[in-house]
C-alpha cells in the first residue's frame, strides 16, 4: 500500500499500481503537502471576523459573544452548552485535536473590502486556520472568495442571499444559516393562510446581493399562490430614513408591503411605515399588512411595538424547547444575562460544528475538513436533524415563521413562533433556477 493524494489534496492510502515502479517523492507519507497556517505548537487560532460598526453591528456584536462562548466550551471551561447535546461525541472539552484554541477579531463594518482586509490580516498576521462570522451576504460572498484563496475554511456567519451557496458557493465555504429561497418556501403558505390569496404586495429591497434574491425569493413564493408584484423598489445599503420611499407606497394600489431589509434598515423602515399609519389602513377592501421576511430577535427589539403582529421568518429562536436549544440558550444568558440571538446561534454553531469535523478528520487540513463537513448528518444543536450538503455547501433543517408579539411581557419577548416549517419543505435541488451558475470547484489547502 502507498500514500496518494485525494482531489482534495489529503492523504489518502492506495494500492501500488505495478510491481517495480518508483514513486516520486511527494506521494510519500513524510512528505504530506503543508496548508495554509498549520498548527504546530500547543494552540490553534480562530479568526472572528463580524460587523463591529455599521448599520448591522448589533448582531455582529452577538455573534461575537456566542463565538467567545463557543471557544470557552471548546477548551472544557463552563457548563458544555451544546457539547452536551451534539449529536456527534468527538469533542472533548480539551480544545481542538488537544491544542487550546485561541481567537482574534476582526471588524467587518459591513463593509466587503473591509470584511476582506481584516479577514486577510487575520490569516496572513494571526495564523487563523479558519475565519467565522459577517452580518452581511455581500460580506460573506467576499470573505468566502478570499479564504477559498488562502487556503482556509470560511464557515460564513448571518448571510442569507440565495448565492453565497448558490452562484457565489466554494469549496472552502460553508453555510449554516438558512436562505432567501427558504424564507419564501416557508412564509408563502402561513401569508396565504392569514391574509389570503388575493393580494397586491409592494416591496422595498436593500440594493445588494441579499436583498436581491430575497425579493425574488419572496415574489415568486407569494405569485405562486395567487399574489400581484405591484412594484420592487430598491434602497441604498446606507439609507437611515426611508419616509421618502412610503409615499409611493400608499399611492400604488398595494396592500402589502414587504420590506426586504435587515438590521438597522429594517428597523428604520418599519418604523417609517407605521409612522405613515400603513398598518391602520383599508385598501382593496383588506386591512394592509407589512411582512419581514427575514426577522430577528435583535431587530424586533430595536423596532419595538411597531413589530406587533408582523409576520416574518428566523434561522433559529431562543424558545424552541429541543435541548440543544435549551442548553445554548442556558449557558449564553448565563453568561451574558440576555437570550441569544439567530445570529449568535450561527456563530456558537459553526464554531463547535467546524471543531468536529476536524477531530473527525483528524487533521487541520482544510480539504479534510471540508470532506468531514459535506453530506454531514447530525442532530442536538437545535432546529431538529441536520444535513449540510455536499453539492453546494448548505444547510438543510426546519425553518420558523415569527410573529410580533401583541402584548410582549419584556425587550426579550418580542416575537411568537406561528409554525416550525419542516425541512422538507424548504429543500430544494442543487440546480434550482435561483441558484444556478457558479461552481464548487475544489478545496483549496493554500500552502
Amino acid at each position: 500500500m502507498t500514500k496518494t493524494l485525494s482531489r482534495r489534496g489529503v492523504l489518502k492510502t492506495g494500492a501500488v499500481a505495478g510491481a517495480g515502479v518508483a514513486l516520486p517523492t511527494i506521494f510519500t507519507a513524510s512528505s504530506a503537502a503543508a496548508f495554509t497556517n498549520e498548527p504546530t505548537g500547543s494552540t490553534v487560532t480562530l479568526g472572528f471576523n463580524v460587523p463591529q460598526t455599521g448599520p448591522y453591528a448589533e448582531e455582529g456584536l452577538d455573534e461575537l459573544r456566542a463565538q467567545e462562548l463557543a471557544v470557552q466550551h471548546l477548551n472544557g471551561e463552563g457548563d458544555g452548552g451544546m457539547m452536551n447535546t451534539f449529536s456527534s461525541k468527538a469533542l472533548k472539552g480539551n480544545g481542538i485535536m488537544g491544542k487550546q484554541v485561541k481567537y482574534v477579531t476582526g471588524d467587518t463594518q459591513t463593509k466587503s473590502d473591509a470584511a476582506r482586509a481584516s479577514a486577510k490580516s487575520m490569516i496572513e498576521k494571526d495564523g487563523a486556520v479558519m475565519i467565522n462570522g459577517g452580518s452581511s451576504s455581500g460580506v460573506a460572498v467576499a470573505v468566502q472568495g478570499l479564504c477559498q484563496e488562502a487556503g482556509v475554511i470560511f464557515m460564513a456567519g448571518l448571510t442569507h442571499s440565495n448565492d453565497t451557496t448558490g452562484k457565489d458557493k466554494k469549496a472552502n465555504g460553508f453555510r449554516h444559516f438558512f436562505n432567501a429561497y427558504m424564507s419564501g418556501a416557508a412564509l408563502a403558505p402561513v401569508l396565504a393562510k392569514e391574509y389570503g390569496k388575493d393580494r397586491r404586495a409592494y416591496h422595498l429591497t436593500a440594493d445588494y446581493t441579499w436583498g436581491w434574491t430575497q425579493q425574488e425569493s419572496m415574489a415568486a413564493a407569494t405569485e405562486a399562490m395567487g399574489w400581484e408584484t405591484v412594484n420592487n423598489v430598491l434602497t441604498p445599503l446606507a439609507s437611515t430614513d426611508f419616509s421618502s420611499y412610503i409615499t409611493p407606497v400608499l399611492n400604488s394600489g398595494a396592500d402589502v408591503l414587504v420590506l426586504n431589509h435587515y438590521g438597522g434598515n429594517m428597523v428604520n423602515s418599519l418604523t417609517n411605515a407605521v409612522q405613515f399609519g400603513l398598518l391602520d389602513k383599508m385598501v382593496n377592501g383588506k386591512k394592509f399588512e407589512i411582512v419581514v421576511p427575514l426577522y430577528s430577535e435583535l431587530m424586533a427589539a430595536g423596532a419595538g411595538e411597531n413589530v406587533q403582529g408582523v409576520i416574518g421568518s428566523m434561522n433559529w429562536n431562543w424558545q424552541l424547547q429541543d435541548e440543544g436549544s435549551k442548553a445554548f440558550t442556558k449557558s449564553f444568558g448565563e453568561k451574558y444575562g440576555r437570550p441569544p440571538s439567530n445570529s449568535a446561534h450561527t456563530c456558537y454553531v459553526q464554531t463547535l460544528l467546524y471543531a468536529d469535523a476536524v477531530e473527525r478528520a483528524g487533521s487541520f487540513n482544510p480539504c479534510a475538513v471540508a470532506e468531514a463537513l459535506e453530506d454531514f448528518e447530525f442532530d442536538g444543536m437545535g432546529n431538529g436533524p441536520t444535513t449540510y450538503r455536499g453539492a453546494d455547501h448548505q444547510c438543510f433543517k426546519d425553518v420558523l415563521v415569527m410573529r410580533g408579539k401583541e402584548n410582549p411581557t419584556n425587550q426579550y419577548d418580542t416575537l411568537e413562533i406561528v409554525e416550525v416549517t419542516p425541512r422538507a419543505q424548504v429543500e430544494y435541488a442543487p440546480d434550482h433556477p435561483m441558484f444556478a451558475g457558479g461552481d464548487l470547484g475544489e478545496c483549496n489547502p493554500g500552502a
